[in-house]
């Protein structure tokens, strides 16, 4: 049973987020951050991975908050559902184009978090979302989910589409990485014997 239920309450935001690794990319995402809740489905529809996630923040300051926590927890979740990460492939690859943009992603579910992140946006805003937040999230999933992620923008000139593309090829990309291995059995996915 590859699931994971999280609640992470701060004086900033209260936060629970429930996953199951095996599902069918079912969602019910409602953060209070519209363009941040249509991200946070396409990750969920395109790596399969069923999600609920509620979120109350102190959104009459801006939505940097929630919008990390909220991948603070969802790394939480997927480091729990994981558990001991015996059987699974542990690599992840995918180049996704959507319109203009094309993102490329290489994640490694290592233990070991680390970001690079090639994606700037040549506008400041979706609506009224801050495109920096998009990188603050892919932040806080990287260091509490213990992912080696790598997203670079091959090309894009629309925000909209570099952002949606960037959550639908880690979504893939993680997809492929979270999956068993049907050579691996219960055996762990590196020579050291954990991971």
């Amino acid at each position: 049973m590859r699931k994971a239920k999280i609640s992470r309450t701060t004086a900033e935001t209260d936060i629970s987020v429930e996953i199951n690794l095996d599902g069918q990319g079912t969602y019910d995402n409602q953060t209070g951050v519209g363009f941040f809740d249509h991200m946070l489905d396409q990750l969920s529809r395109h790596s399969l991975i069923d999600m609920t996630i509620r979120a109350k923040g102190d959104l009459h300051i801006d939505d940097h908050h929630t919008v990390e926590d909220v991948g603070i927890a969802l790394g939480q979740a997927l480091t729990q559902a994981l558990g001991d990460k015996r059987g699974i492939r542990r690599y992840g690859h995918f180049a996704l184009a959507m319109d203009d943009a094309q993102i490329s992603t290489a994640l490694d579910l290592s233990a070991r978090p680390f970001l690079v992140w090639n994606c700037d946006m040549p506008t400041a805003k979706i609506g009224t979302f801050d495109t920096e937040l998009v990188r603050e999230f892919f932040q806080a999933l990287s260091t509490h989910g213990g992912i080696t992620l790598h997203v670079d923008r091959v090309h894009g000139l629309n925000s909209h589409h570099i952002a949606e593309a960037a959550f639908k090829s880690v979504a893939r990309a993680l997809r492929m990485a979270v999956e068993p291995d049907p050579r691996m059995a219960d055996s762990l996915p590196s020579t050291k014997g954990a991971l």
